[in-house]
């Protein structure tokens, strides 16, 4: 029976389990069964690490449902802590994702467990509405984008996010991470929860706080202060920075904490 060690790690709540090199061929079944909390580890996603040249890795990402998604935020960031403990650095960070190359630069803080880490996400590009997005029933008048960040959002403008039924509405659009957002008590700031594709209600999501953070403010729901806006998730907060006039691009900037590290049996 051989083992593999794997680290546990969270941005803002939203949970990953990391692995380099594991030498399994079924990875979306390793994922199902690492990631089942009651059965298994617990998180909502698998990050692989693999060897890219030119890179410091490549960024390889299971869902809890073992689908292969394209990027995530938290999960990047957690993906660079763990490389940065095992290259024993805080040197900036080329990964390669399968949404593209993203370039992560890592900042100590006082709690030896937790990094701040600022990412490059690349472009916001609009994208055509889900399959079965009309079965949300979402008012006209309602402000809804549909986005990508290398992976599908779907953002609706909602008067109060706590009492939305988003279990429900996520279940309609699986396809796509969905995401729903409120005014904060700043003009910079923004309320939002995520359900998110392959994982279901999540405490927090990157890619979806950059999403929400570029529909908000090309609605006007908040106003970027010195092109940054806050984005409050259950889990916490992150900063997601515009890039002005155009807002085609985006930074996010947050913690990463680890948790543990885990020797499995396979």
């Amino acid at each position: 029976m051989s083992t593999l060690t794997v680290t546990k790690h969270h941005g803002l709540g939203n949970d990953f389990l990391v692995a380099f090199h594991p030498g399994v061929d079924a990875l979306p079944e390793l994922a199902r069964r690492l990631c089942d909390r009651r059965r298994g580890l617990g998180a909502d996603g698998l990050l692989i690490a693999e060897s890219e040249p030119g890179f410091a890795a490549r960024m390889v990402l299971y869902n809890a449902d073992g689908s292969r998604a394209e990027m995530s935020g938290n999960g990047i960031r957690c993906f660079a802590q763990a490389l940065a403990s095992r290259r024993g650095d805080l040197d900036p960070q080329r990964i390669l994702t399968d949404a593209g190359e993203r370039t992560v630069t890592l900042m100590a803080t006082d709690d030896p467990d937790t990094i701040l880490a600022s990412v490059d996400m690349g472009s916001v590009d609009p994208i055509g509405e889900p399959v079965g997005w009309s079965a949300l029933g979402c008012h006209p008048d309602r402000p809804v984008a549909h986005l990508s960040l290398g992976n599908p959002h779907a953002v609706v403008g909602v008067d109060e996010v706590g009492v939305v039924d988003l279990a429900a509405l996520g279940s309609k659009v699986p396809q796509v991470n969905l995401e729903i957002v409120e005014p904060g008590e700043r003009n910079d700031e923004i309320r939002m929860r995520v359900h998110e594709r392959g994982a279901g209600i999540t405490e927090a999501c990157g890619t979806g706080a950059c999403a929400a953070a570029y529909a908000a403010a090309s609605w006007g729901l908040a106003v970027p202060s010195d092109g940054k806006l806050v984005v409050h998730m259950d889990g916490g907060s992150a900063t997601v920075e515009l890039d002005a006039p155009s807002q085609g691009r985006v930074t996010l900037t947050g913690p990463a904490t680890f948790v543990a590290t885990i020797e499995i049996s396979l």
